[in-house]
């Protein structure tokens, strides 16, 4: 086998490593997720798609949730051509917050439940469930499949034989239990503790329990980062171009009132920044890029 090194793309570590059937009907690895970026301690946004002629980093789908290790279930539709992967709980550098995406660079312990599909065109995008774990777990846990349940010779699950209403996919067990998203700063040792819980996992069928929600910046260009957040009012903005457009900047509170607006000119193809030097109060803020179609908008926390 062939040994690659890619140390800006390939040196990362406690990811979620899932078996993929690909849209070729062939088998593979997707690499989601990880840290650390070789610019920034924080996670990668981005995926590497690994097959048996190598390996390929899809800069076009972006994964805001699920960031380190945790329970994951594969599942591909022959029928449809989709490869689903689901995602339980763990850490994340962002989660949901009434419908906004919010980014917290402290990477805290979320609930999140979501799932990353791949179509027959090979284009990716996340979903957030409408259900979340119980509490703060996922983090280092493992699913624990169903044995009776088919799957391929990569232990990818073959949905479209799961027609039953209601059945027992597999398990979910260990990992870490957290008191509170942000305890690396203040843990002696208390704030976690091993969970020894089981979780058994269903999947249904005919029986709606609610909307899975596109996270439109999961398939964004722009790939929208804010930080740090929280700030103290001066934080950095920085986003990808794929061409020389003019980029509109909004800073609104979160009720809605516009605070700043401004066109950018002059930036290059590639990864920009903007910095924000303005003087606005403690409080919440949306973030919004508008390029030319699209549009993203994160949150971020003015603290003093």
């Amino acid at each position: 086998m062939p040994s690659y090194t890619d140390a800006a793309n390939l040196h990362r570590r406690d990811y979620n490593a899932e078996p993929q059937i690909l849209p070729d009907g062939t088998e593979g690895l997707t690499m989601f997720s990880g840290v650390f970026q070789s610019t920034v301690d924080l996670p990668f946004l981005n995926s590497v798609t690994i097959d048996s002629a190598g390996y390929a980093v899809n800069d076009s789908f972006q994964q805001y949730y699920n960031h380190y290790h945790c329970p994951a279930i594969p599942l591909y539709s022959e029928a449809n051509n989709e490869m689903h992967t689901v995602f339980f709980g763990g850490i994340a550098q962002y989660y949901d917050n009434e419908g906004v995406l919010t980014q917290d660079n402290n990477v805290p312990f979320v609930k999140t439940i979501a799932r990353v599909t791949r179509d027959e065109n090979g284009k990716m995008a996340e979903y957030k469930l409408p259900v979340d774990m119980p509490a703060l777990l996922g983090a280092s846990a493992e699913f624990i499949p169903n044995e009776n349940i088919a799957r391929y010779d990569n232990d990818v699950f073959k949905l479209d034989e799961i027609t039953q209403d209601s059945t027992l996919v597999g398990y979910i067990y260990g990992g870490i239990n957290s008191s509170g998203a942000n305890i690396f700063w203040v843990n002696d040792g208390s704030q976690s503790s091993a969970s020894s819980q089981i979780f058994k996992v269903y999947l249904t069928n005919n029986n709606s329990v609610g909307i899975h929600d596109l996270n439109e910046q999961s398939i964004s260009t722009l790939g929208l980062q804010v930080f740090p957040n929280p700030s103290q009012s001066n934080f950095s903005v920085k986003f990808n171009l794929k061409k020389y457009v003019p980029v509109n900047l909004s800073l609104h509170t979160i009720e809605g009132k516009l605070i700043e607006k401004k066109t950018l000119n002059g930036l290059k193809i590639g990864e920009n920044m903007y910095q924000y030097n303005g003087d606005i109060s403690t409080g919440t803020y949306l973030v919004t890029l508008e390029v030319g179609g699209e549009k993203a908008v994160q949150r971020v926390v003015v603290r003093e």
